[in-house]
């Protein structure tokens, strides 16, 4: 058995915990896939990449009615795909050979592999010749991530079915393509491929999509979606089959039993975390009943010396909260007797569909059940003189506030460019800066779309 005095397993965020302060330490590496982890390869950067491609495919039908006539004249799949993870596996091929090669990381062991525990602090890692492994150390740091899941449909496994995983590298651009799902996932692969002309339908258990968001965001998307898509809610699944070139889904819905034929299926009812994979239990690592790794505020795991960041342990799921925990992580390692909390108050989330989608803080579904004291204010884009200027008839932006502090406790967003509009609001939730103060203490440049947000603030009744 090899001793170390770090072992990190997972080369997503947790691969950027290695600076040159750790170069005394002795460390190992583990990763089972690609170096870089989910966002990288089959995540947040690739599909953000396909989603800039979809608008500017979405632009053209959109531009008649401000008297601009233009037109798709088509999209090259292959050339869009190519370009996309001709940028992207070069970088974690870069990644890998840094991590294994560089005189940087002389100190750092690599093994390529799935690592198992067999005990507290104590790493079986089965090699892709099949040989294994057994690393220990003082320190572990858990950063193994997530995967993709599946329903327990008949004949699901058997069809050919894709994933956020593989979609990406389809070898043609299919003609009809059926989403399992209602989350954030088959909303952002539902705008990417029905941009590209590729006839989507999506298939929601229950009666609306993105049902995590507030109820305004999600109702009102749905509605949006049901005009461009063929949306199909309360929908059970009850079998799978493939007929050929034809995937078929056998649904229950409302009005009885129905079909829905396509030639691509893709998958998107979630992801869990990968902590089973590394049988973390063995290694006397307490897990939650959602499958994710049991952490306390400074990252820690039920083990002693042992942390934990990312999907494997956060249920956000996100790249900016791994990257956050990472760096809490990092601190920690280095300094024992002054340790960080993990900062998890106002995590903003944003969905690349279209519109954009971007939440901080309560819902005000989550306001109410919370029995605390809160007011509403909604502001349209429309409203606004860059809203109007796009003629924008769908975007708004709400926000919840505590009446008597004044502060914020919510912020949602559905329009154009949510993902950036929201980042003023996210700033104030953190630093405590009172909505009033927030809308009168400083300029908002006229015309511009952040004034979507001036108002909304000034529409807040505070005690």
């Amino acid at each position: 058995m090899r001793t170390f005095d770090l072992v990190i397993i997972g080369t997503g965020s947790g691969n950027s915990i290695l600076d040159p302060r750790f170069k005394d330490w002795n460390v190992a590496v583990v990763e089972k896939g690609t170096f870089g982890g989910t966002c990288l390869n089959v995540g947040c950067i690739p599909t953000k990449m396909f989603v800039h491609t979809a608008d500017l495919a979405a632009a053209p039908a959109a531009s008649a009615r401000l008297g601009v006539d233009s037109t798709l004249d088509g999209v090259r799949w292959e050339d869009i795909r190519d370009r996309i993870f001709g940028r992207i596996d070069p970088i974690a091929a870069g990644g890998r050979d840094y991590r294994k090669n560089h005189a940087d990381n002389s100190n750092v062991t690599v093994f390529e592999g799935t690592g198992r525990f067999t005990e507290p602090k104590v790493l079986e890692v089965t090699l892709a010749d099949g040989s294994k492994e057994t690393i220990t150390a003082p320190k572990f740091v858990l950063a193994a991530g997530g995967r993709v899941k599946a329903p327990d449909v008949p004949g699901l496994s058997e069809v050919g079915y894709e994933t956020s995983d593989t979609i990406m590298r389809l070898a043609k651009l299919p003609k009809k393509l059926t989403i399992l799902g209602s989350g954030f996932i088959a909303a952002e692969f539902a705008h990417v491929f029905s941009s590209y002309g590729v006839d989507v339908t999506v298939i929601a258990r229950s009666g609306a999509l993105l049902r995590s968001e507030d109820d305004d965001i999600s109702s009102r998307f749905t509605a949006l979606a049901r005009e461009k898509w063929d949306v199909r809610l309360d929908r059970k699944t009850v079998r799978a089959e493939r007929d050929g070139d034809v995937i078929r889904l056998h649904l229950e819905g409302p009005s009885g039993a129905e079909t829905v034929e396509s030639d691509v299926l893709l998958v998107a009812v979630g992801r869990t975390p990968n902590s089973d994979i590394l049988n973390v239990t063995a290694g006397g690592i307490a897990v939650a009943p959602s499958g994710h790794v049991v952490v306390d505020e400074y990252q820690r795991t039920t083990v002693d010396g042992v942390y934990a960041l990312g999907d494997i342990s956060s249920p956000y799921e996100l790249k900016h909260v791994a990257n956050h925990e990472a760096r809490v992580v990092q601190h920690n390692l280095l300094h024992p007797s002054d340790l960080r909390k993990a900062d998890h108050r106002f995590v903003p989330s944003a969905v690349f569909t279209s519109p954009q989608i971007a939440s901080v803080g309560l819902t005000e579904r989550e306001a109410k059940a919370s029995g605390r004291r809160y007011v509403v204010a909604e502001q349209a884009y429309a409203d606004i003189a860059y809203g109007w200027a796009m003629e924008d008839t769908s975007g708004f932006v709400k926000l919840l506030a505590d009446p008597a502090s004044g502060e914020l406790i919510g912020a949602h967003i559905m329009g154009p460019q949510a993902s950036s509009v929201i980042q003023p609001l996210i700033q104030a939730m953190s630093f405590g800066l009172r909505a009033d103060d927030m809308a009168r203490g400083q300029y908002w440049i006229h015309p511009g779309m952040p004034e979507v947000v001036e108002n909304a603030l000034l529409k807040l009744v505070l005690d």
